[in-house]
Order: C-alpha cells, then structure tokens, then sequence
C-alpha cells in the first residue's frame, strides 16, 4: 500500500454518546488504534478533534452548549486540558506520541504564521508525532474563527498537502436527503464533480456540535480544490478508515482536482480572509477565467471594501460571481483611481510607477 498523508477529523457527535453527552471512550479507543496502525503502516496522521467544549461542559455541570462567545472560550478552556489527557491516555499504551496544536484562523491567514505552521506539522510528522489539532477557541474571535472543524480539517489538510482527508461522523455516507427524515433517501458513494451534486442537505449539526452535512461539503470543497480527497464516513467506526484505503467502496468519496496547486496557491485560495471585491467586464473575467491571465486596470468596473497593497480580494463577473481569489497589488482609494484605465496610464493617475497588474496570476486562483 502506498504512504499517505492523513487528516482525520472526528466530531461531536461521534465523540460523546447522544443519551447523556459524556465522552464515548469505546469510540476514542478504536479510532487512536485506527491511528495507530496507520502510522505503524507509514502512514502520516493528523487527527483533528471536535469534543472540548462539550467536555468542558459535562465538568462543569453545563447541560446546553454556551451560546455566548465569553461562556464558550471558557468553558473549552476546561475541556481543551481534559479532552488532550484522554488521548494521551490513550495513545500512551500504545506508545504513541502526540502533540497538541491549537490554532486559530489567523495562523493560516497570515504568510508567515501559515509557513511557520507548515513547518512544525511538518517536522512532528518527521518525528512520527500524531499532531491532535483544535481551533484555539480560548482566543479566537469571531472574525477569526474557522466556525467549524470541519473547516479547520479541510485548510489543515491543504496546508499539509494531504493525500486524504477522512470526515468521521454520525451517518455513514452521504445521501441526497437526510435518512432519518426521508425514507427515500439514496446513498451517494462517489462525488466526481463537486458541483453537480445533488443532495439536500441540513445547515446544523447535533446539539453539541457546530457541523452539519452542509458544512462538511464546504470542506470537501476546499478538499479537493488543494488536491486531497475526501471521505466522509461512520465516526463509531473508525477502522473503516484502513479499508477505504485498500479501495473498499465505504462512505462517500470526493475526488481530488486532477493536480495539486503550489503550496502558495492552496493558501491564497483556502487560508486567507477576503478583504474587499473587484467587479471585472466580460473581457477581463474571460480572461482570466480561460486564459489564465492577470487582471490589469482596464478589466476593472468597481470596487467595494476597504484594503490595502498585498491584501486579499475576491474578483467577481458583473453578476457578483466568484470566479477566483488573489493578493492585490494597490489599496483600495489607488484602485478606484486607475480602475478602467490602461496600464501606461498608472503613473500619471496616481503620481507614480507602479505594477502594471493589479493582481498579477502567480498570486492568483480561480475558484473551483
């Protein structure tokens, strides 16, 4: 069998048991021996844990998940401690080392903070360290959370450039409706293209959790685009995960883009937060939607937003479609001054020289 990279993320509601919303230790168990044997296979395996907030719940006697963001951050700065000794309990008998990595959207969204981060999962894998990984929900904001680990898992895995990412949760595949609603609902095993697919699917999660189906699709999505595939699958049986990969037929299977992006590109299009929209003409977005050019000036209708030089933008046909994602060369008042305008004409709009693109195609990527 090849050697993969892995990220594996398992949620609430496949964490705690429904009944009374403690922590299903039979689950915890078979899913560290699943990761074990992976990485004793040659695997590289990142795990990426839902469950402190609602472990930090059931120590303190909470019997509905915080709905304030202060209640929330200190109520997961209980549970991050007590769920992170669990695994290392765990996986301690089979000694196997872990590490705990807490992040927040900024660490991805800045250049050097998301480098930084690719290096240390870079070098625990090295090490043979299973790296645990949880949004850092004690500091993050509002602005800067990821909203879900389902997110969190599908920017992890293309910041690592993983082979697969495994969505464990409470239902065994995909369906083009909810089976617990639908009696008709059809089984969906294979996804080849993303966006023809076909499924009604629910915007919440369980009580405890964040993520619905939805959600998980989104992730698939950003999946896919850095060249991972994606599964999702039964949370409560973990070791499903070793037959998907000797090609058995379980749970859904997104197929990855033919080719991976640069690593630059998978964090334009993934990691970082939009600032601001350029609405481009027909010409421009044809341009760059086919040809793979660089936005110039004249291509350029409107802009909207606030940002400056090398921040992100979304470029967007007359309709207010995405059709791709880049770093920006001028702050939003230069844009507005040279917007329509011929590249030779830069100097004399703004008073000086400067680039003659606007988003030149090597800081640029088109949206899936």
């Amino acid at each position: 069998m090849p050697q993969y990279t892995l990220v594996v993320k398992i949620g609430t509601s496949s964490l705690t048991r429904a009944d009374t919303g403690k922590l299903a230790l039979a689950t915890i168990g078979r899913l560290v021996e699943t990761l074990c044997q992976l990485q004793q296979l040659g695997h590289r395996v990142i795990l990426v844990s839902s469950g402190a907030v609602g472990v930090g719940c059931a120590r303190l006697g909470i019997t509905q998940r915080p709905k304030t963001m202060a209640l929330k951050q200190a109520v997961a700065a209980v549970g991050q401690g007590r769920l992170i000794r669990i695994y290392d309990d765990f996986f301690t008998a089979l000694t196997q080392p872990i590490a705990q990595v807490l992040l927040t959207r900024s660490d991805l969204a800045q250049r050097s903070r998301y480098v930084n981060s690719y290096r240390t999962f870079r070098q625990l894998m090295k090490l043979g360290v299973i790296p645990i990984v949880n949004e850092n929900d004690t500091v993050a904001t509002d602005e800067l959370k990821f909203g879900d680990n389902d997110t969190l898992s599908a920017l992890v895995a293309s910041l690592v450039a993983a082979d697969y990412l495994f969505l464990l949760t409470d239902v065994d595949q995909l369906y083009s409706a909810d089976p617990r609603q639908n009696p008709l609902a059809q089984p969906i095993s294979r996804v080849r293209q993303i966006d023809q697919l076909e499924a009604e699917v629910g915007a919440a999660g369980s009580s405890w959790g964040t993520g619905g189906m939805s959600t998980k699709i989104e992730a698939a999505r950003i999946a896919i685009a850095a060249g991972t595939h994606t599964v999702i699958t039964q949370g409560q049986t973990p070791e499903n995960i070793l037959k998907v990969l000797q090609g058995e037929p379980i749970g859904t299977l997104f197929e990855a883009q033919a080719s991976k992006s640069t690593a630059r590109k998978r964090w334009i299009a993934g990691s970082i937060v939009p600032a601001g929209r350029i609405y481009l003409d027909a010409g421009a977005a044809a341009a760059i939607r086919t040809a793979g050019k660089s936005l110039l000036p004249a291509g350029i209708t409107e802009v909207e937003g606030e940002f400056a030089s090398q921040d992100a933008v979304l470029l967007c046909d007359r309709s207010g479609q995405e059709i791709a994602r880049g770093l920006v060369n001028y702050s939003d008042s230069e844009l507005r001054k040279i917007c329509g305008h011929r590249s030779a004409d830069i100097a004399g709009l703004l008073g000086y020289a400067g680039a003659e693109t606007v988003v030149h195609r090597d800081n640029l990527v088109l949206a899936p």
